[in-house]
């Protein structure tokens, strides 16, 4: 559901030229909700799924996690509610008309259809080169980075992997077959990062359960573990920026 919900709002990001109305801010606020709903049951299961192995390696280092578990059953009910709410049957009965019918398929006015009308192979090819642009200028500081900006890295990364597999059938000539490769470089780079997300977020949770009475757990992961997965994500990058995979479909384009 996380991963539906986030294509959704990578779509609804990557076409916000076309769908610029006066309902798309409230859907995107109530979009955010929901996300934020399926996101910290989703940490808490990390977490504890990760306290259950490091424990059966190093059975002494991890305390009990009973209350991880109470905590975690805790969000699993309060998800639940917000899915039976009517807050969430509005908002996908609104997803479902803004979509098919929303103020922006009926928007007056030249710029509006202009917009509306652009070749879609044009358009992604451009889009896709503004984000992949934007991923590898921010990846030059990635060594140095702290939590918060590899997060947002990573909701970059994630966000360009969606697009890019959303419209491969777009671009199936083979001059255009190193979207195929940036997509290997791009998960790479996102397997590291999600694993470092993972770990912060683990983090925060201890020390919020912690408040609670709750001792906290064992690091959920090694300085070594985290300098490898940053220079992992940062060679990845580096061979995506050697590629450059749409800066040449772009130029192939034809913009007039």
């Amino acid at each position: 559901m996380r991963i539906a919900l986030t294509r959704l709002r990578t779509a609804i990001l990557f076409f916000s030229p076309m769908v610029d109305d006066s309902e798309r801010t409230r859907i995107k606020h109530e979009l955010k909700w929901l996300n934020a709903q399926l996101g910290s049951v989703r940490d808490l299961d990390v977490a504890i799924e990760r306290l259950k192995a490091a424990g059966k390696q190093r059975p002494r280092a991890v305390s009990d996690y009973e209350q991880w578990n109470e905590e975690r059953a805790a969000s699993h009910r309060h998800l639940a509610r917000a899915l039976r709410s009517v807050r969430y049957r509005r908002l996908i009965e609104s997803i479902f008309g803004w979509v098919e019918n929303g103020p922006w398929s009926i928007k007056d006015g030249k710029q509006a259809a202009e917009k509306r009308g652009m070749p879609i192979v044009a358009y992604s090819a451009r889009k896709l080169t503004r984000w992949e642009e934007k991923i590898l200028k921010k990846r030059r500081k990635l060594l140095k980075m702290g939590t918060k900006k590899r997060h947002r890295l990573r909701l970059m990364n994630k966000k360009l992997c969606y697009s890019i597999e959303a419209f491969e059938d777009l671009f199936p000539d083979k001059k255009f077959s190193k979207q195929q490769a940036s997509l290997k470089y791009l998960r790479k780079a996102q397997k590291s990062l999600g694993q470092l997300n993972d770990a912060a977020n683990g983090h925060s949770l201890a020390i919020a359960l912690q408040g609670n009475g709750v001792s906290p757990p064992l690091e959920f992961l090694s300085a070594k573990r985290e300098k490898r997965l940053i220079r992992t994500a940062a060679a990845a990058y580096r061979k995506l920026a050697a590629l450059k995979p749409f800066r040449r479909l772009r130029d192939r384009q034809d913009y007039s």
